[in-house]
């Protein structure tokens, strides 16, 4: 589906969706309890259905019922096949589980992400007694994983850590997760240790990780909220800055979500930032940039970009191009020098967020903009374009 866009600003108000990182943590750590747990969810994606059908696929119950996402586990010996969709949450948290089901599972995907590297959390795994075949997608995992200590880099997916933070507690000895170097993306690790809390899971902080205990039982609370995600909203905060009015609601001010970091982002357009923590507001942030004139900003801390739905940094880059931008690439960020954006035609790269953030810049543009592959969206946000004509803006197919 391509979608064209006039200019112009947005108003009105705005409910986030409920934040997919949220959501996949809740659903696994739900599955994985004898009882049943009640997830209020106001809204689905392609990501969180990814995760749904490999929980069910492993024997967990999940019935949905106007926005409550019913589960129960336990999980058990998995089938066959899990198929991960293009989800990297899904996969990443759900390997270490298939390693200690000890079930023989194919774990397969779509898109990017049977390109996408899991070499450290594979080595980890390996090294710890799991029988995986393959590098890349498909992998197929006949169990074997023991306690032990776990070592990896900091400057890896913080998907590997909270995978294992899921999965180590249900081995029958002690175990301790390191990081060897500084953590990036630590928010969504303590997005990670914020869920196993509500979970009953122990976990003992370390100087540079975590021991975790072995034995352990995941303890349904009965009935949990999905929080509305930040880094949706970051799109219509975004669209603010460009001079829209739009209010976002939903969201929860304390939450550990990275995302909201969006806030105090903003404001330092025309400078110096680093996205290390906070990678995926790199598009946005770049997008809002890019149409604010006689402003440079420069955005480092994004290499690992490259390695999500598209090569973010390059999808980026040029698109702002395309639509009268100028933007410089960086090894791991933009240069970007803010000015009047004209319009055009670009390509959404099949990345949500590459698509999102194209539609804020429209509406600071001078003329329309088209964008090839506007269904993207459908993978964190399904809603948007319905959001976005309520808040007034001019679109047709």
């Amino acid at each position: 589906m391509n979608m064209t866009m006039m200019p112009g600003r947005l108003q009105g108000i705005v409910t986030a969706p409920p934040s997919k990182s949220h959501v996949h943590r809740l659903l696994i750590a739900a599955a994985l309890c004898a009882g049943e747990t009640a997830i209020h969810c106001p809204g689905e994606n392609a990501d969180i259905a990814a995760t749904v059908r490999c929980l069910q696929s492993c024997g967990a119950e999940i019935r949905r019922t106007g926005d409550v996402f019913a589960v129960s586990g336990p999980l058990r010996k998995p089938l066959r096949t899990l198929d991960c969709g293009e989800s990297g949450s899904t996969l990443r948290f759900l390997l270490p589980l298939c390693a200690v089901l000890n079930g023989s599972v194919l774990l397969t995907g779509s898109g990017r992400l049977p390109t996408r590297p899991n070499g450290p959390l594979l080595e980890a795994l390996r090294a710890h007694g799991a029988q995986i075949d393959g590098d890349f997608l498909p992998l197929m995992v006949r169990g074997g994983l023991h306690a032990g200590d776990y070592v990896l880099p900091g400057n890896v997916s913080s998907q590997y850590f909270t995978g294992l933070l899921l999965a180590l507690p249900l081995l029958n000895g002690d175990s301790t997760l390191i990081y060897t170097s500084p953590l990036e993306s630590m928010p969504y690790v303590d997005l990670t240790l914020s869920v196993l809390r509500q979970f009953g899971i122990t976990v003992e902080s370390l100087e540079n990780g975590w021991r975790i205990p072995g034995n352990q039982r995941y303890l349904s609370p009965g009935a949990v909220e999905a929080e509305g995600d930040w880094s949706a909203a970051a799109f219509w905060l975004g669209a603010n800055q460009l001079g829209s009015a739009v209010t976002v609601d939903g969201l929860n001010p304390a939450s550990c979500q990275g995302d909201k970091a969006i806030l105090d982002l903003l404001k330092q357009i025309g400078g110096e930032m680093d996205v290390t923590d906070t990678p995926d507001l790199m598009p946005i942030l770049s997008a809002v940039a890019a149409a604010l004139p006689g402003q440079t900003t420069r955005i480092t801390g994004a290499a690992r970009l490259r390695l999500k739905e598209s090569d973010r940094l390059s999808a980026m880059a040029t698109l702002l191009n395309a639509l009268g931008g100028q933007v410089e690439e960086l090894p791991d960020g933009l240069i970007i020098h803010g000015t009047k954006l004209t319009g055009g035609t670009v390509d959404g790269m099949n990345d949500h967020r590459v698509v999102m953030s194209a539609a804020v810049a429209a509406t600071a543009c001078a003329g329309p903009v088209t964008i090839l592959g506007a269904e993207a969206v459908n993978k964190s946000y399904p809603h948007f374009w319905k959001d976005f004509a309520a808040l007034g803006g001019q679109t047709h197919v």
